[in-house]
């Protein structure tokens, strides 16, 4: 059976519904903390289980007669280590064999605070636990564009502090589909994939395509770090995340996000999305 966490948030619960167009769903469990958000889930056959990244006890009693289990991250803004810790032990406790962790890209000269550390700290951990391990180093999602830059299209000007920076930004039902694949397929022991978009985009790019889709004039400016936090907690952010929103921007002005990766595109046979019809479905829908 294959086990994936997290399963009532967006990756989790993604990864979950494509699974279920290849594989029966008597072959798919899915770790919730409350399981009264799994209702769906359970009534397409999925076996629903409760435990929490802290309750150990919990996490060995869910892992039983698992065979491979997809780790999605904890939040930001939590003691993330501890909790992917917790798994990892409970999992080589209850006799899994293979596990595999969502990391974020990353590049060798920039550390993102709040995740990029207890990434490096847990893919250690893993390595060092004796079971087989795949990780995942997913990029940053098309969908949250909409933090960086409103859900509304700009009227004149964004304004977020990357520089001249790209990203290979993914969509995230295309890296669920991605990570089903990886899951269900045989030669991925103790690898480690980039999963990302075929193509970087700098947010003059993201601007450029805004403006051809809206046939108005909307361009990028380069904010420094200070002003766009004010002007973040001033929409109605609190200031951690709007510091984390900037911390995005740093790395992607930083190169961070930047990498491609043929991964996906492998894996889905095809191109990912690019960004103009990820604009055009969001921002302009039914245009």
């Amino acid at each position: 059976m294959i086990l994936v966490t997290g399963a009532t948030g967006g990756l989790g619960h993604e990864t979950i519904d494509c699974l279920l167009t290849t594989a029966p769903a008597t072959e798919i469990a899915a770790l919730v903390r409350d399981v009264s958000k799994a209702t769906d889930l359970a009534e397409r056959g999925v076996d629903v289980r409760q435990a929490d990244y802290f309750d150990y006890p919990a996490l060995v009693q869910a892992f039983q007669d698992i065979e491979k289990v997809l780790l999605v991250s904890a939040v930001a803004f939590t003691d993330r280590l501890s909790q992917h810790r917790n798994v990892i032990d409970a999992a080589k406790e209850a006799g899994v064999k293979h596990l595999f962790y969502t990391s974020i890209q990353r590049s060798s000269d920039f550390v993102l605070t709040e995740v990029t550390e207890s990434d490096l700290a847990t893919e250690a951990y893993l390595k060092a636990s004796g079971l087989v391990y795949t990780i995942l180093r997913n990029g940053y999602y098309f969908e949250g564009l909409g933090y960086l830059i409103g859900s509304e299209v700009p009227e004149k000007e964004i304004r977020f502090p990357a520089g001249e920076g790209k990203i290979a930004f993914i969509k995230r039902t295309e890296l669920a589909a991605a990570t089903a694949t990886l899951l269900t397929s045989e030669g991925h022991e103790n690898q480690e994939y980039t999963l990302v978009g075929s193509e970087a985009y700098s947010f003059h790019d993201i601007a450029r395509e805004l403006s051809a889709l809206a046939g108005l004039p909307i361009t990028y400016r380069s904010s420094e770090l200070a002003p766009y936090i004010a002007q973040t907690v001033a929409a109605g952010f609190p200031e951690p995340v709007a510091n984390f929103f900037a911390q995005w921007g740093a790395a992607a002005k930083h190169g961070m996000l930047a990498g491609t990766d043929d991964t996906v595109e492998q894996l889905l046979g095809r191109k990912p999305m690019s960004l103009r019809e990820y604009l055009k479905t969001t921002y302009f829908p039914g245009a």
